[in-house]
């Protein structure tokens, strides 16, 4: 069975588990989030977006 997990989703739990743990500070939660945000926006979001489907589609063939 496969098992299909939103990157976002993911991202957000390891931020989630990095605040938990106090390893990173509400502020920098709050900078690597509007990073992503912005990001998003830009002409960088296409191919990092192709560069996550690359990656995603090579795993099971590892």
């Amino acid at each position: 069975m496969a098992v299909t997990l939103s990157l976002v989703a993911l991202f957000g739990l390891v931020l989630f588990l990095l605040l938990r743990s106090g390893s990173l500070t509400p502020g920098g939660a709050f900078t690597a989030a509007g990073f992503g945000f912005f990001l998003a926006s830009t002409g960088a979001a296409g191919p990092i977006n192709d560069m996550a489907t690359a990656l995603i589609d090579a795993l099971p063939n590892i």
